[in-house]
């Protein structure tokens, strides 16, 4: 098997980008360690060497794919001036990144790393990051728990969306979708809090 001399930072993205499609394609514990080193291109003690184990890669993973997905929604939403220019480009950026990250979607969503106690835990705080940002969208009254509450509903709801669209393997435009879904989510944002612009 030969192999490319790359640096060391470059050589772990290159086994997190290989690694990715085969752990989204056979979840966590049906993955070998051989199979990534087959589909990276590289040997398994490489791969030991950046990682130590495959738990602490597909941890790894999670934590890279995540951040992306959260870093995306984020610089989306920091630029607009009201709740609804909010709630619209945060539903685009993040069906936009569903259309681009199938992989990472699976990866993230797709079930398997949520029946694993520790990598459910990193899920959660993904998502938790995700609802904070969708928190501050929330203009309504309510308090703290209440305003928590409704913006994982809100992640649930395109979360859901995009668990049929990949599951089902259907094409769609993440504009067209984006546009349907963040006007609901707007609509039942708006009933909470009916002064919002």
């Amino acid at each position: 098997m030969s192999q490319i001399r790359l640096a060391a930072p470059l050589r772990r993205q290159h086994i997190l980008d290989g690694a990715l499609p085969v752990f989204s394609a056979h979840g966590f514990h049906d993955t070998s360690m051989n199979d990534i080193a087959e589909a990276v291109g590289v040997t398994k003690p490489v791969i030991y060497q950046h990682f130590g184990s495959k738990r602490k890669l597909f941890a790894a993973l999670i934590d890279t794919v995540g951040n992306d997905m959260v870093e995306t929604v984020k610089t989306a939403t920091q630029a607009a001036t009201d709740g609804k220019a909010q709630t619209q480009r945060g539903f685009q950026a993040y069906f936009h990144w569903v259309d681009t990250h199938h992989d990472g979607f699976q990866l993230l969503f797709g079930g398997a790393a949520r029946h694993d106690e520790e990598f459910s835990i990193q899920i959660r705080q993904i998502t938790s990051s995700i609802a904070s940002a969708v928190a501050s969208m929330i203009m309504a009254d309510v308090d703290s728990e209440e305003q928590a509450l409704i913006a994982h509903a809100v992640i649930g709801f395109a979360e859901g969306a995009s668990r049929r669209l990949i599951d089902s393997n259907l094409e769609f435009d993440p504009d067209a979708i984006a546009t349907v879904l963040s006007a609901l989510a707007w609509a039942g944002l708006r009933a909470l809090a009916p002064t919002t612009s």
